[in-house]
């Protein structure tokens, strides 16, 4: 909405611009104002009338984007989720496929869900698969299941297996 506003102002100055000149040249033109009074009375207007609105519209357009971006990466860690929670389990390349990302775009959505409190599971990037997994069951968790290595506590929501690199991810 902000960026279809945006974009109606700054089309709306040019329009006023426009309209402006035309006014400013026609009156010059019949001899009801001297140049001088018609290049004032253009800058008066552009400054009064014109700038503001396209320095709201410019404001507006750039504000639109950036939310326009925050809704797409926000529809992408959706769209993440409900994967991982749908099938359980998930290869990690089939899924960088899938989301049209790199692994490491993978990777990095995964840490953002989990710093959220939205997705617990465990992952073992060496192997490549992602599970997902009730943060109640992971809680109770002091070996890895994937080697029966004793895991440590690694950042906020995250406990690693030192030994083959597993990563658990807790709410």
């Amino acid at each position: 909405m902000g960026r279809i506003l945006g974009i109606i102002l700054i089309s709306g100055g040019f329009i006023v611009a426009f309209i402006l000149s035309t006014l400013m040249w026609t009156y010059n033109s019949e001899g009801n104002l001297t140049t001088g009074a018609a290049v004032l009375g253009f800058a008066l207007g552009m400054l009064v009338l014109v700038l503001p609105q396209w320095g709201v519209g410019a404001y507006l357009l750039l504000q639109g984007s950036r939310e326009a971006k925050v809704a797409a990466t926000a529809e992408q860690q959706r769209r993440l989720l409900d994967i991982i929670q749908s099938r359980g389990q998930v290869d990690i390349n089939d899924l960088a496929i899938e989301m049209q990302a790199s692994r490491n775009e993978v990777q990095q959505m995964v840490h953002q869900l989990v710093g959220l409190g939205l997705y617990s599971g465990y992952i073992n990037w060496d192997e490549g698969t992602l599970y997902s997994r009730e943060a109640s069951q992971l809680r109770q968790l002091t070996n890895c299941e994937h080697c029966g290595g004793k895991l440590e506590l690694a950042g906020k929501g995250i406990i690693r297996c030192p030994y083959c690199g597993t990563e658990y991810f807790l709410d």
